[in-house]
């Protein structure tokens, strides 16, 4: 077996080690993607309820936004190559239940435990490659390992709509063969490696107090679009938000927090956070219902729907290294405030996807636009949020990003379809979903604008590009690691 921390890009035993991280990260990301392709076929299997698809998105996503720190904190202290494959195990056996779930209730569940793994995962496959390569080798590896990564990313899409033709049940199943591969090259060719240095103990109370606040949020948040002022589901609602105000509180005092306080004493740094809340917020939202739209309404088939992305993506992978290099010239406020508003209008122009929507005139103009502004903002944010830290916190930083970026689609995700209202079995009614559709698509581009603004006042420190985090600024997925711009 290598050792680690001394290995070279170029060397069989480094090949061994980015197949292995892009492969198990690439498992998480195609799983993100393909599910929204799956969700119109989910429904109509389970008979299921716009709730229901609602939480075979969140469940998996507020366990990974609630979990991911703790996962990153548990790999530095007992081993990051075995707390990446319990997690890869994990995954492929939530994964296998989700695959053979009986009823809507089941798979909820089942994506709920995937979140778990996905948490323990994902954070490992970056930290396998810090840990194993150095200096130069690093910047190149990680710089491997997103360009990869993106392409898995982009194949989702085109994998998800073929393997729902064939079953839904697929996009599950599909994670089984892949984890297989990723244990047993993990096993035989990736070093193991732990941070000696860190604070002895875990923040148990913090991430109870984090689960707990998304938890009661989502789950009020959701009920409430849905049933209206339930009281128990305002008493829900002040039990997340007293849970949150208390982790903020724990977080404070702990020895060994999940999010350092002095992370949050740059005002560059919250300002980034904020504005990453606002764009990720958007982006939960028009990946979730998007597909659908054009399932439901459009007439798409899944694969039509699934590959409608794909430019989006494309042109991330082809301009987001050099939307960064941009940065670096002049700065991110420009590129973070511009960005968000071209990806505004790109929300306003797909109000035109209708009933008699094509993908020439209608889909593509709009993801276009949509894609173009995304790749003005993504790298700069991401750069952003890294250089308000200070060295020693720069995972801790991308951590922290990572988890706001998926609460974000979470939250946004629970409130803003009961806002358009969206509920019950509307996704099977094209004219009342494209009603809603058309009002979610306006509220997410003003959640755009929104972060535009805190962006051009809050954000003016230019970006020092540090030798050990260029290729991490070029990630098209990374702030997200990848939030997933993919549709997640």
């Amino acid at each position: 077996m290598s050792q680690a921390g001394g290995l070279r890009t170029g060397t069989p035993a480094g090949r061994w080690v980015l197949l292995t991280t892009v492969l198990g990260s690439g498992m998480v990301m195609i799983d993100g993607t393909v599910v929204n392709v799956a969700l119109e076929r989910i429904g109509d299997d389970f008979h299921a309820g716009f709730g229901g698809l609602q939480w075979t998105v969140n469940a998996y996503t507020l366990a990974l936004a609630s979990l991911i720190l703790l996962g990153g904190s548990l790999g530095d202290r007992l081993g990051r190559r075995r707390i990446f494959l319990v997690g890869v195990v994990w995954f492929a056996v939530a994964s296998l239940a989700c695959g053979l779930a009986p009823d809507i209730g089941t798979l909820i569940a089942a994506r709920a435990l995937q979140g778990v793994g996905g948490a323990l995962l994902t954070p490992g496959s970056l930290a396998l490659i810090s840990a194993s390569f150095h200096g130069a080798d690093r910047g190149a590896a990680v710089g491997a390992w997103s360009g990869l990564g993106g392409i898995a990313g982009a194949i989702g899409p085109f994998l998800g709509g073929f393997l729902v033709e064939w079953t839904w049940r697929a996009v599950f199943l599909i994670n089984l063969p892949i984890a297989a591969l990723v244990i047993v090259v993990a096993l035989e060719h990736v070093p193991e490696s732990r941070d000696t240095g860190s604070a002895p103990g875990l923040d148990v109370t913090g991430t109870v107090l984090a689960a707990l606040g998304l938890g009661a949020l989502t789950y009020s948040l959701t009920g409430l679009g849905s049933r209206g002022a339930d009281p128990a589901l305002l008493v829900t609602l002040a039990v997340g938000v007293l849970a949150l105000v208390a982790f903020v509180a724990v977080e404070r005092r702990s020895p060994h927090p999940l999010v350092p306080p002095a992370l949050f004493r740059n005002a560059v740094f919250g300002a980034a956070n904020g504005a990453t809340l606002l764009i990720y917020g958007a982006l939960g939202v028009v990946f979730f219902l998007l597909v659908l739209q054009l399932q439901t309404v459009s007439g798409f088939s899944p694969l039509a729907a699934g590959t409608s992305l794909l430019p989006l993506t494309a042109i991330m992978l082809l301009f987001s290294a050099r939307a960064g290099a941009l940065a670096g010239r002049i700065g991110p406020r420009l590129p973070m405030t511009v960005g968000p508003l071209v990806s505004a209008c790109g929300l306003l122009l797909m109000l035109r996807i209708g009933a008699d929507a094509t993908w020439v005139t209608d889909v593509l103009p709009a993801v276009l636009v949509f894609g173009s502004g995304l790749t003005l903002t993504v790298s700069p944010l991401t750069a952003t949020v890294l250089d308000a830290a200070p060295d020693r916190f720069a995972g801790s930083a991308s951590g922290v990003n990572n988890a706001v970026a998926r609460a974000a689609g979470l939250l946004s995700v629970a409130v803003i379809p009961g806002i358009a209202g969206i509920g019950g079995a509307d996704y099977t009614q094209p004219a009342t979903f494209a009603a809603g559709f058309h009002l979610a698509m306006v509220t997410s581009a003003g959640l755009l604008v929104a972060a535009a603004l805190v962006s051009f006042v809050f954000v003016r420190r230019p970006v020092q590009v540090h030798e050990n985090r260029i290729k991490v600024e070029e990630c098209p997925h990374c702030g997200v690691t990848a939030p997933q711009v993919h549709p997640h």
